[in-house]
């Protein structure tokens, strides 16, 4: 079968949940007080919204192959991710075999260096790429999985992200993770705080049901050792990124100092092998947990996956939703998945990335077995608002 050429590149903007998840409505426990690193100022405690976590939006990349055939995929870049796109990226995309996605890859990260290397820019590389993976898998007729090498386990199971980790369990998941609610700025008051929510879930679910935390970014070094110490009593499984990315030389002692029992994990919030590269040979985490959204995509997933595996440690990648299955289910060093609870009081299961995606599984009884349907499986909801802000 003769592969088509790529004819176009487009990029569009929406708003209102979609990859940017962080972009929900009042009432909703993702926003209700969660430590970040910009607790330390009162008037951006209360919510992570007031200080602009949710600016950017959802963008949206799509692809079309010659023969009409488009592949679509997601990230966090809203406008400004529109434009790198438009502007920049699609010139190494368009004219291209559908099959070319390493050699798209690698110019697309060589040709931004200069100003990219992390954050939203390889955020948008990232769409770009699953983009071509969701392409290359319909003209197939064929799941991501397969592309990647064929499912090593028949379902994935899911581990729940949510205020609410007593429900979870209710709703089949195997543990929970909690979100910190008060960092180094609230005091002895807020760590009193943190550990009755978490002594209290521990009495709510069974002793196997596994609860770990969630610290966003927030915390300095001697905090996060006190949080862990002070945890471990509660059965907490690990402590999630509790210290500045960059921070992995904090990283490399927190790990020395948790109690036995207890992982460090982190990787949310890097990019690209090179990073996950320092946090390995580091010994900073007893688990990664790449956003295949953010990273780099599953062409750079793959890499991370790789370098982790020959260091011994796990990869359970962030959220992501189809984006992630499709990786995890083709891994033996991914023994599980995150579903994070976007409903508002994380009470029922919804679709992570709703309204966006049209046909986004979802788990039940915390199992999910991906279908066999072409691409990543999903569709772009046409009652959503896509505005396309650049042309090239």
């Amino acid at each position: 079968m003769a592969m088509p050429r790529i004819r176009e590149v487009r990029a569009y903007v929406v708003r209102g949940g979609g990859a940017d998840y962080h972009d929900q409505g009042g009432q909703h426990w993702i926003d209700d007080h969660i430590a970040t690193p910009m607790a330390r100022y009162p008037e951006y405690r209360a919510s992570r919204q007031k200080f602009g976590l949710n600016v950017l939006g959802t963008l949206v990349v799509e692809i079309e192959a010659e023969d009409g055939t488009v592949g679509f995929a997601t990230t966090t870049a809203g406008e400004p991710g529109a434009y790198i796109v438009e502007k920049h990226l699609a010139r190494f995309v368009e004219g291209a075999p559908v099959t070319s996605i390493e050699k798209i890859w690698d110019q697309m990260y060589s040709s931004t260096l200069f100003y990219g290397r992390k954050g939203l820019v390889v955020n948008c590389l990232s769409a770009v790429d699953l983009a071509l993976y969701d392409l290359l898998g319909k003209i197939r007729q064929e799941p991501v999985y397969a592309l990647l090498g064929g499912p090593v386990q028949d379902e994935l199971v899911f581990y729940a992200t949510g205020a609410r980790p007593d429900l979870a369990e209710k709703l089949g998941f195997i543990g929970g993770k909690l979100p910190l609610q008060h960092g180094p700025a609230e005091g002895p008051e807020g760590m009193r705080a943190n550990l009755d929510k978490l002594a209290s879930m521990r009495e709510r679910v069974s002793e196997d049901f596994f609860l770990s935390w969630d610290c966003w970014m927030s915390l300095d070094l001697d905090y996060a050792t006190r949080l862990a110490r002070d945890s471990a009593e509660f059965g907490l499984k690990w402590i999630e990124e509790p210290l500045p990315p960059d921070d992995y030389w904090g990283y490399a002692e927190l790990r020395r100092r948790v109690p036995t029992g207890t992982w460090v994990s982190t990787g949310e919030h890097e990019w690209t092998r090179f990073g996950f590269r320092l946090l390995l040979e580091m010994g900073c985490a007893d688990m990664i947990q790449p956003d295949v959204n953010w990273c780099g995509g599953i062409t750079e997933l793959t890499k991370i996956a790789a370098l982790a595996d020959a260091h011994g440690v796990p990869v359970v990648p962030h959220g992501s939703s189809v984006y992630s299955y499709h990786f995890v289910i083709t891994r033996r060093n991914s023994p599980f998945s995150e579903f994070l609870m976007m409903h508002p009081q994380a009470s029922e299961i919804v679709p992570m990335f709703h309204p966006l995606l049209l046909d986004e599984p979802v788990p039940e009884g915390g199992r999910l077995r991906l279908p066999e349907t072409p691409g990543f499986g999903v569709r772009l909801n046409p009652e959503c608002d896509l505005h396309r802000p650049y042309t090239h």
